[in-house]
């Protein structure tokens, strides 16, 4: 940790000027007093670092104090700093490491493209949608740590996993390709009885490792599998939009059961009295598939379209009959 601190001084200085300790400690997330330590250790090993105390005084680099960490060109680093997409270091726990990359590209620039290079990665700016923020009814996001360890260690992966609208898990041994992030979700892509088949990370329960090393099919990698699932998935029919109401009492936790067919922000869950009816869009793959709403009665209402009212209808009079046979 010691050594990728004292480079991340160099690199920073490198590419600033002077700064204050100050500045230094807080972009490192370290005390003032480690960083004149670490000042000390970059003068001990030969690096032409000189203090300067005073109101205008700072840590800085004597001229052709500089170190060569790629040689990148102005276009490749601005490439690498547009791929730091918000959100994906941090589920994978590569925040720091993302940081310290980062001022490394940034150093690795020539003198002249810096500030364009430095720009690029500030009007630069990946966002992936979300409309379920965490906190208003999201499902917590997926622990990759599991997934993360057996891509890496080229081992096979057990998985306890639960298809949407299916509530009975299934147990699954996969050869695991590698995860994708796509539209603020992660996915698992993974070979299943030599088949390329996606998994979607939240609906993993359980995953471990096995002993058994990966079977990946020769001559194949991730972005051949993601490609054919990929056109798979954007090859399936256009999802039926269904409006919905639900009474505000019951919103969280219709919000938390089917948030990922709803398709626009849902209103505040307290804006008003619990019997308030509030208004959904949502999102189905048939009119069928509206049959799940049917577990919260006369607290949820589909009001288009009329299949989707028909469905439900036809469902509703298939379980009066049922319950209405005397045993």
């Amino acid at each position: 940790m010691k050594a990728d601190r004292l480079l991340s001084i160099l690199l920073l200085l490198q590419t600033r000027g002077r700064m204050p300790a100050t500045e230094l400690a807080e972009h490192l997330e370290v005390s003032v007093r480690t960083i004149y330590r670490d000042v000390e250790s970059l003068a001990a090993a030969g690096v032409p670092v000189v203090t300067e105390r005073g109101r205008h005084g700072g840590i800085g680099l004597l001229p052709g104090g500089r170190t060569d960490v790629g040689g990148l060109t102005a276009d490749e680093a601005r490439a690498l700093l547009a791929l730091s997409a918000r959100g994906a270091h941090g589920e994978l726990a590569l925040d720091g490491a993302l940081g310290s990359a980062l001022r490394k590209v940034t150093a690795a620039a020539p003198d002249p493209e810096r500030p364009a290079v430095e720009r690029g990665g500030e009007r630069v700016l990946v966002d992936p949608p979300r409309w379920l923020p965490s906190g208003a009814g999201a499902a917590a996001g997926p622990d990759l740590g599991e997934l993360q360890y057996a891509v890496f260690a080229g081992r096979r992966l057990r998985l306890r996993y639960r298809h949407g609208g299916t509530p009975v898990p299934v147990e699954y041994t996969v050869d695991p390709y590698g995860l994708v992030s796509r539209a603020a979700l992660w996915y698992l892509v993974a070979d299943l009885n030599g088949e390329p088949r996606l998994f979607r990370a939240d609906r993993v329960l359980a995953a471990g490792a096995a002993e058994e090393p990966v079977r990946r099919r020769p001559g194949v990698g991730l972005g051949d599998v993601w490609a054919v699932l990929r056109e798979h998935v954007e090859r399936r029919p256009k999802e039926l939009p269904v409006r919905v109401r639900v009474r505000r009492g019951r919103l969280d936790t219709f919000v938390r059961v089917h948030g990922g067919r709803v398709t626009a922000q849902p209103p505040e869950a307290g804006g008003g009295p619990a019997e308030e009816w509030v208004e959904l869009a949502m999102a189905f793959p048939t009119p069928a598939a509206v049959r799940a709403l049917l577990a919260f009665g006369p607290d949820a209402e589909v009001l288009s379209p009329p299949a989707a009212r028909r469905e439900l209808a036809r469902a509703a009079a298939e379980a009066l009959r049922l319950y209405q046979d005397e045993r």
